[in-house]
């Protein structure tokens, strides 16, 4: 069952799609990635290892979701911005399709953590592949060329997250920078309660907690403005180590601007 913080986050990303009046088949592919119960157990238990097992922060339905929203809201920045997409530019897609393979990025990254943390970029994309072509397969009437064009860039943006793999589609990129600004002290709370002794994952967990907010907006010099507010200096090692490593290894770089703000300190740009 769904905790009341991801149906919220439902609701919420329900809501913004709905907001862009895009075509019908957005909203189906995300209504059946939320309905599937394979994708909610599958986030749920590499929830388990990630923060039981391991001891680190959140890596399960909510972290995930969270991704999928903060991926969607930037893609459309850059398409207020008359930014295309690869997909676009390729000439082989729409702004909507590179937004459905985004968000089915965003929404499966993680998965892979079901069998633990080395190399889960990868086997999220392995675990991901026939979860995609099912949705797609339903959403497209086996329409293959469409289907094997989104799930392109959806298995992409996962193998691509952290940045171990060289990604070449802003749509990747984009999934790169989601996943990185979910970094609040939402995401540490759990596993700094559990935790009893030092554990590999615990400078992620401290740093983590003292990250107040993460907002993005249109930014004043470039498409995407990414503001990090936090409560201690701690939180420089999300920014400099996490996010901005991220975001340097992304085809999106180019469109973002970043600043990061401790307490009442002058505020630092970074990007």
């Amino acid at each position: 069952m769904k905790s009341s913080k991801e149906l919220s986050i439902d609701i919420t990303l329900i809501d913004f799609i709905e907001s862009l009046n895009l075509s019908a088949f957005i909203m189906q592919a995300l209504k059946l990635m939320l309905a599937s119960e394979e994708i909610q157990a599958t986030q749920e238990y590499g929830n388990t290892v990630s923060i039981i097992r391991l001891g680190f922060n959140d890596h399960g339905p909510v972290h995930m979701r969270k991704v999928t929203n903060n991926a969607a809201l930037m893609l459309d920045l850059l398409r207020k911005a008359g930014i295309k997409t690869s997909l676009e530019t390729d000439g082989c897609g729409t702004f909507e399709d590179s937004l459905l393979g985004v968000m089915m990025a965003a929404m499966l990254h993680d998965i892979g953590m079901i069998m633990g943390r080395q190399n889960h970029e990868s086997n999220s994309a392995l675990l991901a592949y026939p979860i995609i072509t099912g949705i797609l397969n339903q959403v497209f009437n086996d329409d293959i060329k469409k289907i094997v064009m989104i799930r392109g860039i959806a298995l992409e943006g996962i193998a691509g997250h952290m940045g171990t793999l060289t990604v070449s589609s802003l749509e990747a990129g984009i999934v790169q920078v989601a996943d990185g600004c979910d970094m609040t002290k939402g995401r540490a709370r759990i596993p700094i309660a559990l935790s009893h002794s030092g554990k590999m994952g615990q400078i992620h967990q401290y740093s983590a907690n003292s990250i107040e907010e993460v907002l993005i907006s249109a930014g004043s010099e470039k498409p995407i403005r990414i503001n990090v507010n936090m409560s201690s200096e701690v939180g420089l090692f999300q920014v400099e180590e996490v996010l901005m490593h991220k975001i340097s290894l992304s085809p999106a770089k180019k469109h973002i601007e970043l600043y990061a703000k401790v307490c009442d300190k002058e505020e630092k740009r970074y990007l």
